[in-house]
């Protein structure tokens, strides 16, 4: 099951949260630090690692 960070617009907290690829777009999940529902989705970077060489 896939990891989300997200950020809040309230207080500014960064937290993850994980979630199904299904559940990804209609799922909102609250702060955990001040409970608002004004989350957003923070896009983070990833390296994909391959066994052969180029």
């Amino acid at each position: 099951m896939p990891t989300y960070q997200y950020r809040c617009e309230e207080c500014g907290e960064t937290f993850e949260h994980a979630e199904h690829l299904a559940e990804h777009e209609t799922i909102h999940p609250q702060c955990p630090k001040c409970g608002s529902e004004k989350v957003q989705h923070v896009p983070t970077p990833f390296v994909a690692k391959t066994t052969k060489k180029s």
